[in-house]
C-alpha cells in the first residue's frame, strides 16, 4: 500500500498566501506623480482613483498641472505601458506581477504632435522615367519637390503637387547611390559609384559643382545643420575608401579629410552639437569635431559591420526651418533662428542621442558628446539590421532587419514591441512627421504602414513588381514616395 505524506495545514496556508498575487480594487486610490520623459517630477504627488482614464489624465495635466492656455495632446505611460484611450490606470495595475498600493506610481506624460498625418491608403501615381532600379528617394525639406537617384546614372526631380517630372540631372557616369537635400532646400547633393559628389540647383536641374578625391564609391552624404550655418554651404561625404571628407561649396574644395577607419564607411551624420559621426565596417563609430577635424572619441561595442546611424534630432536637422505650417523664410538669419528653436525643442536639455545598427543583429544607444560608453544594448533581431531611425519627436526608435521584422524601442532603448508582416527582408523605413506611424519597404515588393499607438499593421500596400529599395514620407505628411527595382517611382497618399 502506497503512503501519502500530507503537508501541515499551517504550511499549506502560508504557501498559498505567499503565492497569492497582491490585489487592488477599482474603488481604491493610488499615490501618483507626473514625470517628464527625462524623469523630472512635474507638480505635486496626487491621490488619484485607479479608475482614472486617459481623458481624465489629459484634463488634469492640461488644466491643473501645467495650466496650458490651449489644450495640448499627450500620451501617458505607467509601468512602461501606454494608457490608451480605452484604458484606465486600474487595467495597467492589474497587468503587473506585483502591485504595492503604498508606492508612488510614476505617470510619464509625453507631448504629441499637434497636427496629425493621415495614413496613406493608395497609390495615386506610378511614374516611369528611370531606366534602371531606383536606389534612393528624398523629399525636399518643404515637401514640394522629390529627388530620385537611379542605377541609370541620373537624378530626377518631381513636383509633388502635380505628380509630374520636373528636371533630369545628368552628369554621373555610374550608379547614383544617394541623394540628399540641404536643410534650406536650395541645393541637392548626390553621391555615386563613379567616386564623385555633385551639387545640383534644384530649380534648374543644372550641375553647380563636381567634387573628386575619394578613391572608392560614395556611400553617404550629410549636410551641416542650418542652425549652425545659415549659408548651408558645407557637407560631409563618406566613401568605401574608409575616409570621410568635409567640403565647402563656397570655396569649392575639401576642407577636412577624416581618415582613421580601416574599412569602408557605411554611414555619416553631421550632428547638431558640432560633431560628425562615421560608422564603418571596421565595427567602430568615430566621433569627430566638425570645425577642427579632430577625432574626439571612438565608440566600440559592435562585433560586426556597423550599417546605420540615427540621431534623435535627425528629422529637425533634415528639415531645418520648415515645419507642417508651410511657412518659409527668405531671410537666412530668421531661418537659422527657427531651425535652432526646433532643434532645441526636440533635443531637450540633455545631450544628443545616437543609435547604431549592425550586422551583429544588435543596436546600441549612445550619448557620444559626453561618453564613449553605450547607454544600452538593444537585442532581439535574428539577422543583420539594415536601418535604424528615431521618430521625429525623438521618443521612439524603429529598427528594420533582414529577419523580416521591425522592432520598436523607447528613446531610452527599452523594447516596446515587434511588428511582423513582411515576408522578405526589410530594406528601408520612414516616419510620418507626427511620429504616429512609419512606413517600411521590403524585398517582398510591398510597403506597409505601422501604427505606433495600437502597435499593429495599419495598411498593407502592394503595387511594385519587384523589391522596394527606398521609401520616404514627405515632411508635410501628404505623400509617401517609393523607389523599386522595377524602375518605377510610386507616390502614395490618403
Amino acid at each position: 500500500m502506497k503512503r501519502t505524506t500530507q503537508e501541515n495545514p499551517t504550511t499549506v496556508k502560508r504557501r498559498k498566501m505567499s503565492e497569492k498575487k497582491p490585489t487592488i480594487t477599482q474603488n481604491e486610490t493610488v499615490l501618483a506623480q507626473f514625470v517628464t520623459p527625462d524623469g523630472e517630477a512635474t507638480g505635486p504627488k496626487l491621490a488619484l482613483p485607479v479608475s482614472i482614464d486617459h481623458t481624465d489624465l489629459h484634463t488634469l495635466i492640461n488644466d491643473h498641472i501645467l495650466q496650458n492656455q490651449e489644450k495640448l495632446p499627450y500620451s501617458f505611460f505607467a509601468h512602461d505601458e501606454e494608457i490608451t484611450s480605452n484604458q484606465s490606470v486600474f487595467s495597467i495595475l492589474l497587468s503587473q506581477d506585483e502591485v504595492n498600493p503604498e508606492e508612488v506610481l510614476q505617470i510619464v506624460y509625453v507631448p504629441q504632435a499637434i497636427f496629425r498625418v493621415r495614413s496613406i491608403t493608395r497609390c495615386t501615381s506610378s511614374l516611369p522615367g528611370h531606366t534602371e532600379a531606383i536606389l534612393d528617394v528624398s523629399f525636399s525639406p518643404d515637401g514640394l519637390l522629390l529627388a530620385t537617384a537611379s542605377g541609370d546614372t541620373t537624378i530626377r526631380l518631381w513636383e509633388t503637387s502635380t505628380c509630374t517630372p520636373y528636371k533630369e540631372c545628368k552628369g554621373h557616369s555610374n550608379w547614383v547611390l544617394c541623394v540628399v537635400w540641404s536643410p534650406d532646400g536650395r541645393k541637392l547633393a548626390s553621391g555615386s559609384m563613379d567616386k564623385t559628389i555633385r551639387i545640383w540647383d534644384p530649380t534648374t536641374g543644372e550641375q553647380l559643382q563636381r567634387y573628386t578625391g575619394h578613391r572608392e564609391c560614395i556611400t553617404s552624404i550629410s549636410w551641416e545643420p542650418l542652425h549652425q550655418n545659415a549659408e548651408g554651404n558645407r557637407f560631409v561625404s563618406a566613401s568605401r575608401d574608409g575616409t570621410a571628407r568635409v567640403w565647402d561649396a563656397t570655396k569649392r574644395l575639401c576642407v577636412r579629410s577624416l581618415g582613421a577607419h580601416t574599412e569602408s564607411i557605411t554611414c555619416v551624420k553631421w550632428g547638431g552639437e558640432g560633431l560628425i559621426y562615421t560608422a564603418s565596417q571596421d565595427t567602430t563609430i568615430k566621433v569627430w569635431s566638425a570645425n577642427e577635424g579632430k577625432l574626439v572619441r571612438v565608440l566600440k561595442g559592435h562585433g560586426h559591420w556597423v550599417n546605420t546611424l540615427s540621431l534623435n534630432t535627425d528629422y529637425v536637422l533634415r528639415t531645418g526651418a520648415y515645419d507642417h505650417t508651410g511657412v518659409s523664410y527668405d531671410n537666412p538669419i530668421e531661418a537659422q533662428e527657427k531651425a535652432l528653436e526646433r532643434y532645441n525643442a526636440v533635443k531637450g536639455p540633455g545631450p544628443e542621442k545616437l543609435v547604431s545598427g549592425s550586422d551583429d543583429h544588435t543596436c546600441y544607444l549612445w550619448e557620444p558628446s559626453v561618453s564613449k560608453q553605450p547607454l544600452t544594448r538593444m537585442t532581439g533581431h535574428g539577422k543583420l539590421i539594415n536601418i535604424v531611425s528615431f521618430s521625429p519627436d525623438g521618443n521612439y526608435i524603429a529598427s528594420a532587419s533582414f529577419d523580416k521584422n521591425i522592432k520598436l524601442w523607447a528613446s531610452n532603448g527599452r523594447y516596446v514591441t515587434t511588428f511582423r508582416g513582411h515576408v522578405g527582408e526589410v530594406y528601408q523605413l520612414s516616419w510620418s512627421a507626427d511620429s504616429r506611424m512609419f512606413v517600411t519597404g521590403s524585398k517582398d515588393s510591398t510597403l506597409k504602414v505601422w501604427d505606433i499607438r495600437h502597435k499593429k499593421l495599419r495598411e498593407d500596400l502592394p503595387g511594385h513588381a519587384d523589391e522596394v529599395y527606398s521609401v520616404d514620407w514627405g515632411p508635410d505628411g501628404g505623400f509617401v514616395a517609393s523607389g523599386s527595382k522595377d524602375k518605377l517611382l510610386k507616390l502614395w497618399r490618403n
